[in-house]
């Protein structure tokens, strides 16, 4: 029995140690608002000093209602016009002699391309002399045969037998002078057996056939040349798209290899009435702005512009990328200490950019709001927010 009042006292001691302890839980959760787990907050939220805002140079805006093109999406490349695409070949054949283009060089009208060696050269020339010397004998003759005929010692069909044969040794040897000089042989001289094959338009080479020694036909094409001074954009469009394709349509392109993705413009002038074998129609659009550092079959991206539409838009610098995710910051609506400000990361559906600015669309939720957006420094939030998820 002695044992009972000891159990007592020890049952007491325990139940004070526990009302100790409870008081001391409550301080520690109420001393959280200045720990860690205050500190934590929401992932899409991020706060700033002024300071802080100052260095990442953030700015509030509103959005602005802008007329965007509603654009059909394309690709394409760059092309010449067939006048501006030259294929040389050598007349009459022959051997090349000389040549010293390389591809790539640029090339005058009328320069020398190479030298064409053929043995013929020397039997057309041969003739043209010939035939010459024919013409005059046939000329004085015409001119007797004229002279006796007025003076009515020879009869008519003499003075016109020899103005036949004249004229008719007239045009043989216009044809051959014209054969010889579509050789590139010279009329009348010396007999030679090269010919220079010139250009007939300037710009550069675009292939070089042919090398020296070899044997080529006037079928063979020896160089191309490329005058690239008006280029056109030659687009691949859809047959369920052409519908939505009009000329003088505004299209604007990139280069394939432009690291910068800077952008030019184009019209549509020529639409093809046929379509291919894979469904698609080639669409032409002449460029607004000549570029000699443009080079043809350069892979372009483009968007034609269908129709013009009046849509909320942002600064381009404001709407933000992470990962697959189009982002922007709105100011939040719950207050902030003193010298401190808070942004919220929104998600956004991206549409058309042009001329600096960025078709965009809020989330259900976030529509009708009378929303602040940071159109300067996004990129520098975004950064501290991601940076601060890390940390912890």
């Amino acid at each position: 029995m002695r044992y009972i009042p000891l159990c007592l006292v020890l049952l007491g001691l325990l139940s004070g140690c526990g009302s100790q302890e409870a008081p001391t839980d409550k301080e520690e959760t109420a001393a959280a608002p200045g720990g860690e787990a205050a500190e934590k907050g929401p992932a899409d939220r991020i706060t700033l000093t002024t300071a802080e805002q100052q260095v990442g140079g953030v700015r509030l805006g509103s959005l602005t209602q802008r007329p965007m093109s509603g654009g059909l999406k394309v690709n394409g490349v760059l092309d010449v016009p067939p006048e501006n695409l030259v294929s040389v070949s050598a007349p009459l054949g022959g051997f090349v002699d000389r040549t010293d283009l390389l591809q790539g060089s640029r090339v005058r009208a009328g320069q020398v391309l190479a030298v064409i060696r053929n043995p013929d050269f020397v039997q057309l020339q041969q003739d043209y002399l010939e035939t010459l010397s024919q013409l005059k004998l046939a000329r004085a003759e015409y001119e007797r045969q004229g002279e006796l005929y007025r003076q009515e010692v020879a009869p008519q069909k003499n003075f016109q037998r020899a103005q036949a044969e004249y004229e008719a040794l007239q045009v043989k040897t216009n044809a051959q002078a014209a054969r010889l000089r579509l050789a590139g042989l010279p009329i009348g001289g010396a007999i030679v057996s090269t010919a220079t094959l010139r250009a007939p338009k300037g710009g550069f080479v675009k292939a070089v056939n042919v090398s020296i020694g070899q044997s080529v036909t006037p079928t063979d094409v020896l160089f191309e040349i490329v005058n690239p001074e008006h280029l056109h954009v030659e687009l691949t469009v859809f047959e369920k798209d052409i519908p939505q394709v009009k000329e003088n349509q505004l299209v604007r392109f990139s280069l394939g290899n432009d690291s910068l993705s800077r952008e030019r413009t184009a019209h549509v002038y020529l639409i093809s009435k046929t379509i291919s074998d894979e469904r698609t129609v080639r669409v032409h659009a002449h460029l607004d702005r000549e570029d000699e550092q443009l080079l043809p079959g350069t892979f372009v991206r483009a968007v034609i512009e269908t129709n013009r539409v009046t849509v909320p838009t942002l600064p381009e610098k404001a709407v933000v990328q992470y990962g697959a995710q189009s982002y922007v910051f709105v100011a939040a609506d719950s207050a902030a200490a003193a010298g401190r400000a808070t942004y919220r990361l929104v998600p956004v559906t991206r549409g058309v950019s042009e001329d600096g600015y960025t078709e965009f669309h809020l989330p259900t939720a976030e529509q009708g709001k009378p929303l602040r957006f940071v159109v300067e420094g996004a990129y520098a939030l975004l950064g501290k927010l991601k940076n601060a998820e890390e940390e912890e």
